[in-house]
């Protein structure tokens, strides 16, 4: 059996402090990756509210495969519409779940698809207008078995 000396110790506990910070350290660094995303989506501008709706269910059983619908009131003419659609999950590995580029053929601003979702969290849906503006919707979503590993 080693002695337990008191290096060792001071050691032990320097790195017992580290594991306990590690998941604040991660939080925060997960946060400023959603802050970046959308900051370079919207160029800096302030998102108006209303024109999107964000439409997912409140609890998901199985994060493996979430459905979501994102609706945006557009006419979708040459002179109006709606140029990209970008989903972002702020709790997952990597917050951009989904990118959409639509034009005026599009007929219609709608999008749906399926994400992975690693835990409870709020999932953000951002639409950028061809003139430059920007409207969002939130929504939180439970999940209750995550669906992107680890």
């Amino acid at each position: 059996m080693q002695d337990l000396t008191r290096r060792k110790s001071l050691t032990f506990a320097a790195a017992l402090g580290a594991a306990a910070l590690a998941p604040r350290v991660v939080f925060a660094a997960a946060k400023a990756e959603v802050d970046d995303v959308i900051q370079k989506f919207t160029g800096g501008r302030q998102p108006g509210q209303g024109a999107v709706t964000l439409d997912l269910p409140e609890i998901a059983e199985n994060g493996n495969s979430v459905p979501l619908t994102v609706k945006v009131a557009s006419p979708m003419t040459d002179q109006s519409y709606v140029s990209q659609i970008i989903i972002v999950a702020e709790a997952n590995p990597t917050p951009t779940a989904a990118t959409f580029t639509l034009t005026p053929m599009s007929g219609k601003a709608e999008v749906s698809a399926r994400i992975r979702l690693a835990q409870t969290q709020t999932v953000t849906a951002i639409a950028k207008m061809n003139d430059g503006s920007i409207q969002m919707d939130k929504k939180t979503i439970k999940v209750t078995a995550g669906g992107c590993g680890g």
